[in-house]
């Protein structure tokens, strides 16, 4: 079904519309029930877009039916479930230009001495996309690093970080902590000054953006061959509702694309909230907490030793702002594209390293902070880059959360097959030959790995019995079960009150079913 045809029963009357929704639909005779429903001209239910790739259509529907048109999207056969179009935002404090050009964090990571250690900064052929408010391509500091882009926020080829009141330049600061040259005299520098970055735009001038757009945005950053994804913001919302961005995720996993997100600046513990794309769980993902520069948590910062991986430099960082300027903002949002630009140097030196294997690298070669995160570290470039370089070896996961009776699989980057694995406490966890761990009761365990020459290698904390927000039974960090949306009782429109309703008119639903 072209997607013009959909764009086309957009309704231009004076309705009253309750707000947006994506419908997923899962074969092409649903697709064609909601053209049906859609194009009818007193339809309450009108889709404004199609994604394709991610098989969603986006519809408004009319405030005074809301329950009514709701119930009956949900009921018709191929709708895999119904989620409001919920607004992500940025990550982000507002600027402080009191220390211009200042780059404490690039020297606490030992930036320069990776450089040394790697004999090169990057390479152009490893492409980040930065998603967030777009990019001022134009800055003297980011030119030579830029590809095309696009702005899904004003479905246009024009990627530009438009400032506003709630927007200092938030996506060119964070492309700056991933990518900015170093060769502008009184400029900054990213840590990976050789690389190629993507600007894509789905945030606005207020640093707010939708569910659909984001979507969109991670798509096509897969499709036009990023290998890694930066993205500095989020919602918070339950696991159900925040599917489609999940399944986007999984689709970027699925093709081997990094996936950086910030934990967020609410000061909370992700285990215990729900936060998207933060807390979601897929082995090519990695999820950053802030540090400052005496290497302690920010006030601010989100943390979670289930969710959250690492933690970097976030506190008062430099970097680029529009209109070829320089500034300081703080926040998860710009710890996260220092990693970025950490794991894009990475690349540089092996570009088989999956998201996993990166993840256990920067997990075991950072710095121990008191910063609670499952390593409890915070990232340092040179011994992260020197691992790689001297291919020392590292188990994979290197931290884990699993529930009683869960198993995952646990292998060795690096080192000389065939591997003997055993774990530290065998009445919490135990690991067969093959590398298969099996959680056995709560408490903490760690993996030691032997390869055929004596060499060893160990995990941090395996551990047994705390499970992560938003996190279904069945799953944990590294290994998150299929989504079903439908679990009894979790309602997926974000809106309890309006499940209630719904559940009256449809008893039959998945989630009405107790």
């Amino acid at each position: 079904m072209k997607r013009a045809l959909l764009l086309g029963a957009m309704m231009f009357g004076s309705q009253a519309f309750a707000g947006e929704y994506l419908v997923k639909y899962t074969n092409t005779s649903a697709l064609n029930m909601l053209t049906r429903m859609t194009t009818m001209s007193v339809s309450a239910i009108q889709a404004t877009d199609h994604n394709e790739t991610a098989q969603l259509v986006k519809v408004d529907i009319v405030k005074a039916q809301e329950a009514r048109a709701l119930a009956a999207l949900l009921s018709q056969p191929g709708v895999e479930y119904v989620v409001p179009n919920f607004k992500l935002k940025a990550f982000t404090a507002p600027v402080d230009a009191a220390a211009l050009k200042d780059q404490w964090a690039i020297a606490k990571v030992q930036a320069e001495k990776a450089w040394q250690r790697a004999g090169n900064k990057g390479s152009r052929n490893v492409i980040v996309a930065v998603i967030d408010t777009g990019v001022d391509y134009k800055h003297p500091a980011l030119a030579p690093n830029m590809m095309a882009g696009y702005d899904f926020a004003e479905n246009d080829a024009d990627p530009m970080d438009k400032t506003g009141f709630q927007n200092p330049g938030h996506g060119t600061h964070c492309a700056g902590a991933v990518g900015a040259t170093g060769l502008i005299d009184g400029g900054t520098i990213g840590l990976s000054p050789e690389v190629t970055l993507m600007p894509l735009r789905f945030l606005d001038e207020r640093g707010s953006g939708d569910l659909n757009n984001a979507i969109k945005a991670i798509d096509y950053a897969v499709e036009k061959g990023a290998q890694i994804i930066s993205a500095s913001w989020g919602a918070a919302v339950p696991r159900s509702t925040a599917a489609p961005l999940l399944e986007a995720i999984k689709r970027a996993d699925d093709k081997g694309v990094i996936f950086i997100a910030a934990a967020a600046n609410d000061g909370k513990n992700n285990d215990t909230t729900e936060m998207y794309p933060a807390n979601n769980g897929f082995p090519n993902s990695i999820t950053v907490a802030a540090s400052g520069a005496s290497d302690a948590k920010p006030s601010w910062s989100n943390y979670g030793t289930a969710t959250v991986h690492v933690s970097s430099p976030g506190e008062n960082i430099m970097s680029t702002l529009p209109n070829n300027k320089y500034g300081n903002l703080s926040g998860t949002s710009m710890a996260t594209p220092l990693v970025s630009g950490l794991v894009a140097l990475m690349k540089a030196q092996d570009p088989s390293l999956t998201g996993a294997q990166v993840r256990a690298i920067l997990q075991t070669t950072g710095a121990k902070v008191s910063i609670e995160t499952a390593c409890n570290c915070r990232v340092d470039a040179f011994e992260a880059v020197d691992a790689v370089i001297s291919k020392k070896m590292v188990v994979v996961p290197a931290a884990a959360t699993v529930g009683a009776g869960e198993t995952i699989a646990v292998s060795a980057l690096h080192g000389k097959a065939p591997f003997k694995f055993a774990s530290s406490n065998s009445s919490v966890g135990t690991i067969a030959d093959n590398g298969t761990f099996t959680a056995v009761a709560n408490g903490s365990t760690t993996i030691t790995v032997t390869d055929a020459d004596g060499k060893t290698a160990s995990s941090l904390n395996f551990n047994v019995g705390r499970k992560s927000a938003g996190n279904p039974p069945g799953g944990n960090p590294g290994q998150p079960p299929p989504q079903d949306p439908g679990q009894p009782g979790d309602c997926p429109l974000g809106d309890p009150a309006i499940c209630q309703i719904i559940c009256q008119i449809k008893p039959d639903l998945p989630f009405c079913k107790q």
